[in-house]
């Protein structure tokens, strides 16, 4: 396998510096340091700040077809050093060697996507003659960029997660200033040493790692035109204090999944897709199965099939291939969701499947009878923790989906076109998934959720969309 260097620099205003090698990153699963990348100081953020702005007029003016040339170039390195990047997310997410790749293929498509879009951001020819008045009048209107945009990113995609807004940034034409998570700096990092390499205006970007305090000004500063923060519930705090700017907020979900008495596949696919979308990445996942509604008619055998293949889930070292349950983040993390196990079975909840925790390795948990007052129903999990529960009517399926403070994905298993458009028309969700799990997601499509959920949608051509905003020409003819 390949190796992580000794030190990486963060990027300010497009080039490489190492003021210091103060943040230390880890490897999750042996808890030896990795690796060390600089911490940005507050004046560090400023400057950031200030070379987007100044860069603001080049990057407007940078051609759509230099924008695809950039993002091209990203594709192309980025295939020639796939081993390197999914190395680098074992090491520093524990995320198991075969979902990393997974993550590297979807970091190409979405930056493959992005070149593609970055020549169609088209705009429109406006009929204005509607009476009299107005004889004469041509309208026409055309995209240009928001301006500087700040984007702060989590630890559980360090690369897609990031390829989602930097992507659709340098398409859009707007300078940026990246934040990725501390537990997981290196990947975003990398990226920043691909763009390093193209021709992008002076100050077009800035990667940096530091501290929640000192990336206040990435929220408040009044020259950022655009947040787009991915993390948890913290995200409406942001919104709060960003001032005038827009503001695009992913905060998760605790995703629940339909099984209809005839769920439209056979059992198997939909015990296998469960178990792929509840414990891949040991649920660290926004759109994680936690959820699992089943038809009372179907619920025993289910609850049976699960139970077995959720058991036979190998854990351990994410560089084995053989692994699909990892570490969590970190032993914080994997000791509260252990508590919040604990909570749920004192209120009657059952065990399944499942183990004692280890460190930050916690086994992949089945649970029934989960009490809907307890944190394990009400809130996002993130970690390794599906649960079971029956209902009667589709409509109470419905009804129990939507008994949630969130609203990012659903599945539902159905052969019935009827239940289908049904949960299309009244799931209270961004994206209902028919035949598949919540989990199920393409860099293309919309994404993104209601009510706890966020605001606004990723997916390169309407991350675009926020980026840019409508400028209108009138003519008066003679």
């Amino acid at each position: 396998m390949p190796s992580l260097k000794k030190t990486y620099p963060h990027y300010v205003a497009n080039r490489p510096l190492t003021p210091n090698s103060d943040l230390e990153v880890f490897d999750k699963y042996t808890g030896k340091r990795a690796t060390r990348v600089p911490l940005a100081d507050a004046a560090t953020v400023r400057k950031a700040i200030r070379a987007a702005f100044d860069a603001r007029e080049a990057m407007a003016k940078f051609p759509p077809y230099a924008r695809r040339m950039v993002l091209e170039h990203c594709v192309e390195r980025f295939e020639k050093r796939r081993e390197e990047l999914a190395f680098a997310l074992c090491i520093e997410a524990g995320k198991p060697i075969a979902d990393a790749r997974g993550e590297v293929s979807r970091l190409i498509d979405t930056f493959r996507i992005a070149a593609g879009e970055a020549t169609r951001i088209d705009g429109e020819v406006l009929e204005l003659e509607i009476g009299e008045r107005t004889a004469g009048y041509r309208g026409m209107t055309r995209r240009v960029p928001v301006g500087v945009c700040s984007f702060i990113t989590p630890f559980n995609f360090p690369l897609n997660l990031v390829a989602h807004k930097v992507a659709p940034a340098i398409a859009a034409g707007c300078p940026f200033v990246l934040k990725p998570a501390t537990k997981t700096p290196v990947g975003a990092l990398i990226i920043g040493e691909v763009l390093a390499e193209t021709d992008l205006p002076k100050g077009a970007f800035s990667v940096i790692a530091c501290t929640d305090e000192d990336a206040a000004p990435l929220v408040e500063d009044e020259r950022i035109a655009l947040l787009s923060f991915t993390g948890g519930p913290v995200g409406w705090k942001l919104k709060a204090n960003a001032g005038r700017k827009k503001v695009v907020l992913e905060l998760g979900g605790n995703a629940a999944c339909i099984v209809d008495a005839d769920p439209g596949r056979p059992l198997d696919f939909v015990v296998d897709r469960l178990v792929s979308g509840a414990y891949y990445q040991s649920g660290q996942s926004c759109i994680s199965v936690q959820r699992i509604i089943v038809h009372r008619d179907r619920y025993d055998e289910l609850r049976r099939r699960l139970r077995a293949a959720t058991g036979k889930l190998k854990m351990g070292d994410p560089r084995d291939d053989e692994v699909f349950v990892g570490p969590m983040i970190d032993e914080a993390s994997a000791q509260r969701v252990e508590d919040w196990i604990a909570a749920a079975r004192k209120g009657g909840a059952k065990k399944l499947a499942g183990g004692p925790r280890e460190g930050n390795m916690l086994p992949a948990w089945l649970l029934e009878n989960v009490p809907r007052d307890s944190d394990l129903y009400r809130r996002e999990v993130f970690g390794p923790v599906a649960f079971l529960e029956p209902f009667d009517g589709f409509d109470q399926a419905l009804a129990m989906a939507n008994d949630s403070d969130f609203g990012l994905q659903a599945g539902v298993f159905t052969a019935s076109l009827d239940h289908a458009m049904r949960a299309w028309d009244r799931l209270e969700v961004g994206g209902v998934v028919v035949g598949d799990i919540p989990s199920f997601r393409v860099d293309n499509m919309p994404y993104g959720g209601v009510k706890g959920s966020g605001l606004g949608r990723e997916g390169v051509r309407y991350a675009i969309a926020d980026m840019t905003e409508p400028r209108l020409l009138v003519i008066r003819g003679g």
